[in-house]
């Protein structure tokens, strides 16, 4: 067997070139389906309620599906998933089980262990790990004792329950191997690691979405059925399906195939007959309950499962291998070792290529938080306009002006990649640009489709605004799509030699519209001064900025100020790039620019109150109050909010000003940020040694006020990155009476949220965050790529010692890493210090890329699944080994500004 080295890359061109659809399969299939918002047909909106985990069994879903470790194709028709029983279980495990957001004391929370070892983009290689327990599963204690607790305690999870003590558990693996895009080599390996013999029930189950149930769809059944087994195996099924055609499914191991169908068990849910005796739930029933008349013996139906029975000995492994393709194999497994060895040998030989260089320990890292951004892939379907008519039933009149009920054009059915896939099966906007950023390392086409999904029609609001979340599309999010895409714009240029133009002229016009949206509704007055609600940092504020103040009165924020900035300023660069091939873009380069000065003249007070958000004594952006009378209150809290400014920061290189005469004059009638007589920010006419034009809202002079405050340990700088509120707020916490807001008080709490705020499932008072501190890395390194080594700054976390911004831009970037390597008594700071991942052979290679950070521990925090944002950890390992200014930048020629 030859191994190609650059296999996985051909695989990606040929995506690319649309010689060969490697995405069509792909890992889709969600973690939960159950407590969405487009499966709750309520009428008080409780979606969590309306529709849990304990029905999910038996009712089908009428969205998109779930399942453990499994796929699908990328419009969800067929799919493949595990099953387990161990005997003892109440129910059978087909999904993962969590707490809902009222259940638990801090919110939603999956109580599984299960991890994502491995992926390729192409998906031609898939790893998944479940660890399940062999004693019964502790479904009621995990609900009552987290029930018991208060926000004041940690939450109660599987490995606290006991259920792995001694080893007692599986640890079941998936893998996923291609042939080709149609052919998938499957293999499923059940691990005993107790000291005692044991048997588990393992189901491999392949079944349709339901599509045939609802009126808006009204599409012909598609049909899963039992056909005479080739040579070399046990067993076959056929799936036809009207769109997808007709697949295969071999199995090499004898088993007790079942057949049922993915409808819903109206008599267990709701005590109203069945249309068909044969519903959701059979395999359940049939297993755990012995009701063998639960299944159909005409062996046809909607839903196949081939249960196999496994008792396995101390210490031994046991193995079931399937083969899923789109023609009939006459010796389906005669090549399945060398493929499941050549896939994964070539997915090490991808990896590798990242970074060479990099520590076996790295490599787990980069590797591992890379496979989480893949398997976070799923399939997300939500047609608005048919989920507010209903489907075969009248909905409640309040959902008429209720959730969402402005986005009727809303029409999605796209592979998205996800948060996570469990506690956010939803996309969210702001944290889909954080994940291409990463996605980009690897899969820089995907990365620019994901970009462009929600700027799509089917997403963007016809008034500009683009979808925040399903909870709420309304809801206002930072505006980092236009960092997203020329973070993948440049990816694609470092990688292939030459940026796509095209992408951004598309990505470009709708930004365009957002902007204005922006602009807007969230500029109440015309001052280039920002409001914008919780902009996604949740409880930051001393105040709920979700929430209306009274009349008269407006909360002036320097975070939704700064992003406005930032975002004025990536529209800039963008028409710049452009404009080297159309040079009709110039006008929209000098536009945005023109919009970015006015952002810089409002935020230093002169415009509007008169008041910069700019604090010049404690050299940091603070929030500013206006009263009805014109009167206005600083709020002296030191947080992300007055960081964000500093985000507004851009390098503009030689190549950029050729021939833009129009823009150069501008920039030399503003030139030292100069806005109407005043300094407003840092755009001096001045460039470095390669021609580079700095544009930031920050000038030198406040860069070396916030630095010090930035990488003080006392303040913001914890061994694992900046800290989301100072650390002085843990003894200075009232900051002032407030009008409009009454006596504000904010409280550093470096851990989990102690109030109800947003759900109290995140904390912005305190925790590290992985997506703020990526971009202020961002913002430091473009500063120190114009300022040079020559500038730098005492850093109190250093006793004083002065250091340049590249030195503090790789310190910020390792303690963040650092997260996630073993620190010198070979703990990781990720996990409890009791925790089975520090020490046990079985877990200690295996690492969760959680939604947030403790402030002081590093322990991680929230979401444990949420790759997403905090797979960025990927792009700072892979910086760590970076050691200059790419070769594109330095090779630029110098070009001065005009002065006519």
């Amino acid at each position: 067997m030859t191994i190609q080295p650059h296999a996985e890359r051909q695989r990606l061109e040929n995506q690319r070139q649309g010689k060969e659809d490697w995405r069509l399969w792909g890992p889709y299939l969600s973690e939960r389906a159950w407590g969405t918002v487009r499966e709750d047909y309520s009428r008080d909106g409780n979606a969590w309620e309306y529709f849990d985990h304990d029905q999910s069994r038996s009712r089908a879903y009428r969205w998109n599906e779930d399942g453990l470790g499994g796929i699908s194709d990328k419009e969800q028709r067929l799919c493949f998933g595990l099953a387990l029983w161990n005997g003892k279980d109440s129910i059978l495990k087909e999904r993962a089980f969590g707490l809902t957001g009222n259940q638990g004391n801090r919110g939603e929370d999956v109580k599984e262990c299960y991890f994502y070892l491995d992926a390729t983009p192409s998906h031609a290689w898939l790893h998944y790990l479940y660890k399940y327990p062999q004693s019964a599963f502790p479904y009621t204690r995990l609900i009552e004792e987290n029930a018991r607790r208060s926000r004041q305690d940690p939450p109660f999870g599987l490995i606290d329950s006991g259920a792995f003590a001694k080893g007692h558990y599986w640890d079941v693996e998936v893998l996923y191997a291609k042939a080709s895009p149609e052919e998938l080599h499957i293999r499923i390996l059940a691990s005993n690691r107790s000291p005692d013999e044991a048997t588990l029930w393992l189901l491999p189950q392949l079944w349709f979405r339901n599509t045939w149930s609802w009126s808006e769809e009204n599409t012909e059944k598609p049909c899963l059925y039992d056909i005479p087994s080739t040579s070399g195996a046990a067993w076959e099924v056929a799936a036809e399906h009207p769109t997808l055609g007709t697949y295969h499914l071999y199995g090499q191991q004898q088993a007790d195939l079942l057949y049922t169908e993915n409808e819903s068990n109206g008599s267990q849910l709701w005590n109203i007959p069945n249309s068909r005796p044969y519903v959701k739930d059979a395999f359940h029933r049939y297993l755990v309950d012995g009701e063998l008349a639960a299944v159909n013996p005409a062996r046809e139906g909607t839903k196949f499962g081939a249960a196999h029975k496994l008792t396995i000995g101390p210490g031994q492994t046991g193995a079931i291998d399937l083969v899923l393709s789109d023609t009939p194999r006459s010796r389906p497994f005669s090549c399945q070792d060398q493929i499941l060895v050549q896939r994964r040998a070539e997915a090490d030989a991808f990896f590798q290529a990242l970074r060479p260089e990099a520590t076996v320990q790295d490599h787990r890292i980069l590797r591992q938080a890379l496979a989480g951004m893949i398997w976070n892939k799923q399939f997300f379907h939500y047609d608005v306009s048919a989920w507010l008519t209903g489907d075969g039933m009248t909905p409640p009149a309040s959902r008429m002006r209720g959730r969402n009920h402005n986005w009727r054009h809303f029409k999605a059915s796209h592979v998205i990649s996800m948060p996570d896939a469990w506690e956010f099966p939803w996309f969210a906007a702001w944290d889909l640009a954080f994940h291409c950023a990463a996605i980009a390392l690897i899969d820089v086409d995907f990365a620019k489709d994901q970009i462009e999904l929600l700027l799509n029609e089917k997403y963007l609001h016809p008034n500009g605004q683009i979808p925040a979340y399903e909870w709420a599309f309304d809801d206002v999010n930072p505006p980092v799509q236009a960092m997203g895409a020329l973070k993948v714009f440049r990816a694609e240029r470092v990688q292939r030699g030459k940026g796509d133009i095209a992408f951004l002229k598309r990505v470009l016009h709708k930004l365009l519209l957002n902007h204005t949206w922006w602009i807007n509704l969230h500029d109440a007055d015309g001052m280039n001064v920002f409001e914008g609600g919780f902009l996604g940092l949740d409880n930051i504020s001393v105040y709920d900025r979700s929430q209306s103040l009274p009349p008269g009165y407006s909360l002036k924020q320097a975070d939704a100020t700064g992003w406005m900035a930032m975002f004025s300023l990536e529209l800039t660069v963008m028409a710049l790039e452009i404009a080297i091939e159309d040079p009709a873009y110039e006008s929209i380069a000098i536009q945005c620019y023109s919009q970015f000065l006015a952002i810089g003249n409002a935020i230093a007070g002169h415009a509007g109150a008169c008041v910069p958000l700019w604090d010049n004594v404690d050299g940091f952006f603070k929030d500013l109050m206006v009263n009805p009378d014109g009167s206005v209150n600083r709020i002296d809290v030191f947080s992300w909010v007055g960081i964000i400014p500093l985000f507004a920061c851009e390098v503009v290189d030689a190549r950029l000003l050729a021939n833009r005469t129009r823009f150069r004059t501008l920039l030399w009638e503003h030139k030292g940020g100069m806005f109407d007589g005043s300094a407003i920010c840092a755009c001096p006419v001045d460039t470095n040694e390669r021609g580079e034009h700095l544009l930031s809202l920050v000038t030198a002079s406040m860069l070396v006020k916030m630095l010090p405050r930035i990488f003080n340990e006392e303040e913001f700088f914890s061994p694992y990155g900046v800290r989301s509120v100072s650390k002085r707020h843990a003894t200075e916490r009232s900051v002032e009476h407030i009008p409009g807001m009454g006596k504000a008080v904010i409280r550093y709490v470096p851990g989990e949220s102690d109030t109800g705020l947003f759900g109290g499932n995140s904390n912005w008072r305190g925790p590290v965050w992985m997506p703020t501190n990526y971009l202020l890395i961002q913002a430091i390194e473009k500063m120190h790529r114009y300022l040079g080594d020559a500038f730098t700054f005492p850093a109190p976390c250093l006793n004083g010692y002065e250091i340049n911004l590249k030195y503090a831009a790789n310190m910020l970037a390792d303690r963040l890493a650092d997260i996630f390597r073993r620190d010198e008594s070979d703990l990781i700071p990720a996990f409890p210090i009791d925790s089975p991942h520090q020490n046990d052979p079985y877990w200690r290679d295996l690492l969760l890329f959680h939604e947030y950070f403790h402030g002081e521990t590093g322990q991680g925090l929230g979401a444990s699944h949420q790759t997403g944002w905090s797979g960025l950890v990927a792009n700072l390992v892979i910086r760590r080994y970076q050691s200059d200014i790419p070769e594109f930048w330095r090779q630029q020629t110098k070009i001065e500004p005009s002065e006519s």
